[in-house]
């Protein structure tokens, strides 16, 4: 089966996009991978150090072994890393709290290319098994590639928000019980 993105050429199908549980050596890689200031825009511009990487994945081998999900590090058909996907609790205290969020980031010269849209559906596949009933996605009002992926996800706008920052966000919503509607 193909699976065309919007706007892209009709036979264009998603690539081959491996999951796998964040290791040590993962840290490293997204930190690289995540360097550029694009990728960056919506989460201050600027780079994280290392140790929040470390910290990171360290947290996010915690909640696979806890809730069989997680911010999965993202590996294309070379298996190189080129970002993450995945789910987690919301756990600040603005927002949708105590619900699991979906996210991703991608290192900046993969944009384009579908990597995310094939990522996140198979997050979506994964925490429906692990018995999530709904989702959501928090996304920067101004952040029109990730808009598009939760459109192409079937996911609607449910809230229009202030950050404690200031910022205008958007709050998506799936119901993970519904039949599947990818938007094409």
């Amino acid at each position: 089966m193909i699976t065309r993105l919007k706007g892209c050429p009709v036979n264009r199908a998603l690539p081959v996009v491996r999951l796998r549980v964040p290791t040590d050596e993962d840290a490293v890689a997204w930190h690289r991978a995540f360097a550029h200031p694009d990728v960056m825009e919506f989460r201050g511009g600027r780079a994280a150090e290392l140790s929040v990487y470390e910290e990171l994945t360290a947290r996010q081998r915690r909640h696979d072994a806890e809730r069989g999900f997680c911010l999965w590090t993202m590996l294309d058909e070379d298996d190189r890393v080129i970002g993450f996907t995945g789910a987690q609790p919301w756990e600040r205290e603005w927002g949708p709290t105590g619900q699991i969020e979906i996210g991703w980031r991608l290192a900046r010269e993969q944009w384009g290319k579908g990597y995310v849209t094939a990522a996140a559906r198979q997050t979506l596949e994964r925490v429906r098994a692990a018995g999530v009933p709904e989702v959501v996605a928090m996304v920067d009002a101004r952040n029109e590639r990730s808009i598009a992926v939760t459109r192409r996800l079937g996911m609607r706008l449910a809230e229009v928000f202030a950050t404690p920052d200031d910022r205008r966000g958007h709050c998506y919503r799936l119901d993970l019980n519904a039949p599947a509607t990818h938007a094409e």
